[in-house]
């Protein structure tokens, strides 16, 4: 008997009261409206200092034209004028017709190209030339201006 009046009293102790239940229900709604509010941004402003470091040119200077790569190749003339010392090649194809295509493509944007015909280790090739110049610095001033256009433009030197 005794013990069971020990675990009915034991148990009636271990009761949480709805008071406690309230106390942490008020805390957690308080907790959760300060997260609900926005807050104004901070705006600061920071001092910018520009440096501005100069150092000696190390590349050539612009008309050095000294470190150009140029190929050297026999062909033949298909189609157009004659060649001079240096050409820009702007496309190389297997297919003779699709060299005319360029060609004339080409020539209605007011250049005077040239078909040529190279024996490479690949088999036979028909370069297609936007323009030829005697010198060298010509050909590399030619051959920037059309690398924009003709990616992979490279120099000819024909002797």
């Amino acid at each position: 008997m005794g013990a069971a009046i020990c675990a009915v009293f034991a148990m009636t102790s271990c009761k949480s009261k709805e008071s406690a239940y309230k106390k942490a229900y008020e805390k957690a709604k308080a907790q959760q409206t300060a997260v609900v509010q926005p807050t104004t941004p901070v705006q600061t402003t920071t001092p910018v200092t520009t440096v501005t470091t100069v150092t000696p040119q190390q590349t050539a200077p612009a008309n050095d034209y000294s470190n150009v790569n140029v190929r050297t190749e026999n062909v033949t003339l298909i189609s157009g004028s004659a060649l001079k010392a240096y050409s820009v090649v702007v496309g190389s194809f297997g297919v003779k017709a699709n060299a005319e295509g360029l060609s004339k493509s080409l020539a209605g944007k007011g250049y005077n190209p040239r078909v040529l015909q190279a024996t490479t280790s690949n088999g036979t090739m028909y370069r297609v030339v936007a323009t030829s110049y005697d010198t060298k610095g010509e050909a590399a001033q030619s051959r920037a201006a059309l690398e924009g256009q003709y990616p992979g433009a490279w120099l000819l030197y024909q002797k």
